[in-house]
């Protein structure tokens, strides 16, 4: 794959840790606002810029956009950001709890993500795709980097593992949620990584499906804009991170269901068992692939199956739930659209499940086991999609640590 260092806007040292923000899409604006309050320094004042408009503003208004590419022209001019004098690669480390991954964070082509090199196994919103296209144009800037991950490569681990033991920390500061990280400046001997990544054949979208779409659109966009188009513009290129893929933490993602389908819970329960080997548990989380767990009236119950033969979507046990019981007994027929199932990230463990069902805001949840990195790759390689809501990664990458702008800059 084509990656190349560039000339970064960061946080200048000391304001890191009040630049960093979640990304855009892990709140709302409620919650980016609260996240925001008292801190002109966030970032979120350019990810999320409704937070400093009025209350009921649309979120797709041309004052959102505009008032994101002013936020980010205004950290620049109070020296909260500065930009690199040249062109650099990073590291970038999290640890949260006993878990650590190390990326690097570098530009990537929008002809790879074209040509099927960077491989994606969900579908984008027309939507989402055109807001983070608007405000990449808007701003003139990645302004959050795309999560990849690659098979590991063994030159690329030891350069990765060399230069976090050799090299001091541009940044080290642990966020309120915990959460630990680490930054390390590359700027000499870019070619070392522009040879490993070369021999790389494909990477993989682990997160950020709209914002790597959005990269690809706006500098297509420009390119056309553009008559005197050669291919050496700025904009042929987006922010990213590539971890291998051996470092990488996915956690469940599960499921509550508001209500039975007009089903009584002993009715449900006795349909359940014709589809499923069920057991009552006192271990709310599967022991292992081709199990789920299910939160019903208090009790925990362990659904099990045999293994069958099928593609590598239909397999996972998120669609196995999906096809025969989802959609068939509870009638959710399109998880995507379907207002009577919600998503609940691993990171909230299933004490929210019992709770959401426990209060009777839902009538019953499902405990999932995390897909693997193999099996998320495998899909991709299949040019397959995923189903809905079926990895949840963390840590999550904290905007406004580095921005790549579409821009020359001289």
């Amino acid at each position: 794959m084509k990656i190349k260092p560039f000339r970064a806007l960061r946080p200048a040292l000391g304001k890191e840790e009040l630049v960093a923000a979640v990304p855009y899409d892990v709140v709302d604006s409620d919650e980016a606002r609260r996240l925001a309050h008292g801190n002109p320094e966030s970032f979120l004042h350019v990810t999320r810029p409704e937070i400093d408009l009025p209350l009921g503003t649309d979120l797709h208004s041309d004052a959102v956009y505009v008032r994101g590419a002013a936020a980010l022209r205004e950290l620049q001019e109070r020296g909260a950001l500065v930009r690199e004098k040249q062109d650099c690669i990073y590291l970038y480390r999290q640890i949260m709890g006993e878990h650590s991954q190390t990326g690097v964070v570098l530009c990537c082509h929008i002809d790879d993500y074209a040509s099927n090199r960077i491989r994606k196994h969900e579908k984008t919103r027309q939507d989402k795709e055109d807001d983070r296209t608007r405000h990449v144009l808007t701003m003139n800037a990645n302004s959050g980097p795309v999560f990849l991950t690659c098979r590991d490569d063994h030159t690329m681990n030891e350069l990765i593992n060399e230069a976090a033991r050799t090299l001091p920390p541009l940044y080290d500061f642990t966020a309120q949620d915990g959460v630990r990280h680490t930054l390390w400046r590359i700027d000499s001997e870019p070619e070392k990584w522009i040879d490993v990544f070369e021999q790389v054949p494909l990477t993989y979208v682990a997160d950020g499906h709209h914002r790597a779409a959005a990269a690809w659109r706006a500098g297509e966009q420009r390119k056309a804009e553009n008559p005197r188009h050669d291919g050496s513009e700025e904009y042929n290129w987006f922010l990213a991170v590539v971890f291998p893929a051996s470092q990488l933490n996915i956690m469940a993602y599960n499921r509550c269901v508001v209500d039975l389908n007009g089903l009584s819970a002993d009715e449900f329960l006795k349909k359940t068992e014709s589809l499923f080997q069920v057991e009552p548990t006192g271990n709310p989380i599967p022991d292992e692939a081709l199990q789920l767990c299910m939160y019903l009236r208090g009790n925990w119950y362990k659904l099990s199956w045999e293994p069958f033969e099928a593609d590598p979507v239909r397999m996972l046990d998120v669609s196995v739930l999906q096809d025969r019981l989802l959609a068939p007994l509870l009638g959710i027929d399109d998880p995507r659209t379907d207002t009577r199932i919600d998503f609940i990230g691993g990171i909230r463990g299933t004490d929210e499940l019992v709770k959401r069902v426990d209060s009777g805001r839902d009538a019953v949840a499902f405990s999932m086991c995390p897909v693997s990195i193999e099996q998320m790759m495998d899909i991709a390689d299949a040019d397959q999609i995923m189903p809905p809501k079926s990895t949840w990664f963390e840590p999550k990458l904290r905007s406004g640590l580095i921005i790549h702008t579409l821009d020359q800059v001289l």
